[in-house]
């Protein structure tokens, strides 16, 4: 069996930080039913289409769960919302601040109906604090955070990161809050609302930076480039290879003095170098002598030689590199996934159980796809009032 087998998920989620969430659920069996306004997902909207016309951001966090057109402004797209929970287990929503409140849908009233329900809430910053109710993206919150200010070289402009880090650390976090209180659950028989803000979900990232700021009393540059974020390792940084980059780190004295082996460079020789608080203070120099002797080889052959005196590296991927990556690909965690309509792309699961098989993803849906299915199969409603509904708008 999977280890959610059984678990009913109502998501009502749009964008990245609701719909990551419950795809982890749908992947570790939940049965997911992403409720959709009338106009859909934005992401279904997004330019960048597969072979079939989908979009490729809406596809890789919809995947493998059944779809429903619903109108929640409508009163009668409240009631079905309404219903459906009354046998969920768990409702995932990122809606625009107060929004299922207003919609007579929040944690109180939906926890009247269905005591059991879990709803677990992504914000932007919470339902506390002076930002609270303020909306929020992914690009927002790196502003707002620091993740900008600390992303980037010392002398140029402040860089969000290149892929969208608040977000899917934050589906994370939630993810891990929903299965907490599923556990408790089983003890309590009681529900409870989670919540987990963007900022809250990535601040934890800026240890490093943070430490760094707090030891320097704040001299230390935010913005360290390749460099360790409290610039408390060297060498610690991406160096040039003869094709390419490639990242070293010497964490420790002896990964420092395996490197010098290796590089066999006389520069290297002195006390200076000879702890980490020296090769901190030389920073400059260090980068200088490593940089010589990572320029004479290629990224592969270098990550060779580091890995075989166990020394951290890695070359530096590209995206095309990346897609075509034996490891990745034999992990799973992009699937090129067969059904009758022929081959599509998606994500598979980070999450591995030894007692509990992943699902395998399929196809997403259209808009409004099992509309019918849900409301007949879940909520037991006729044809008739099913056309109701449709002829009203509401679905």
């Amino acid at each position: 069996m999977t280890a959610l087998e059984g678990v009913k998920v109502i998501c009502v989620g749009q964008f990245y930080f609701a719909p990551y969430c419950s795809m982890l659920m749908a992947r570790l069996g939940a049965d997911v039913i992403k409720v959709e306004a009338p106009e859909g997902d934005p992401y279904r909207r997004l330019p960048a289409v597969d072979k079939d016309g989908t979009s490729v951001q809406f596809r890789f966090l919809n995947s493998g769960k059944r779809t429903i057109r619903l109108d929640l402004k409508n009163p009668a797209g409240q009631e079905v919302l309404r219903n459906l929970a009354r046998n969920a287990d768990v409702v995932v929503q990122n809606l625009s601040p107060g929004a299922m409140d207003r919609f007579g849908l929040g944690y109180e009233q939906l926890s009247e109906v269905n005591p059991r329900l879990i709803m677990a809430s992504g914000t932007g910053f919470g339902s506390f604090g002076p930002y609270a109710g303020e909306p929020a993206m992914d690009l927002t919150i790196q502003a707002r955070t620091a993740i900008m200010s600390t992303t980037g070289f010392e002398d140029g402009p402040p860089v969000r990161t290149g892929p969208s880090v608040v977000d899917f650390m934050a589906g994370t976090h939630l993810v891990a809050g929903v299965l907490a209180a599923l556990y408790q659950r089983t003890r309590t028989g009681r529900g409870q609302h989670v919540e987990v803000s963007l900022q809250d979900a990535i601040i934890p990232s800026l240890t490093s930076n943070i430490a760094g700021l707090i030891n320097s009393e704040g001299a230390s540059p935010e913005r360290t480039g390749n460099r360790h974020g409290g610039m408390a390792v060297a060498p610690y940084n991406a160096y040039e290879a003869s094709d390419g980059w490639v990242t070293v780190l010497c964490p420790t004295d002896a990964h420092w003095r395996r490197l010098c082996e290796l590089m066999n460079d006389p520069a290297t020789e002195g006390s200076r170098f000879a702890d980490m608080k020296g090769r901190c203070a030389h920073m400059d120099e260090v980068d200088a002598v490593v940089t010589r002797w990572t320029r004479t080889r290629s990224k592969d052959d270098l990550a060779r030689t580091l890995k075989s005196a166990n020394i951290p590296c890695a070359p530096v991927v590209t995206l095309p590199e990346l897609l075509h990556d034996p490891h990745v690909r034999e992990r799973g965690i992009l699937r090129e996934v067969a059904d009758e309509q022929g081959t599509f792309t998606t994500l598979g699961s980070p999450l591995f159980l030894s007692d509990s098989p992943m699902v395998e993803p399929l196809r997403s849906g259209a808009l409004g796809e099992h509309t019918d299915e849900v409301l007949a199969g879940e909520l037991g409603m006729s044809a008739e009032e099913i056309a109701k509904l449709r002829d009203a708008d509401v679905i």
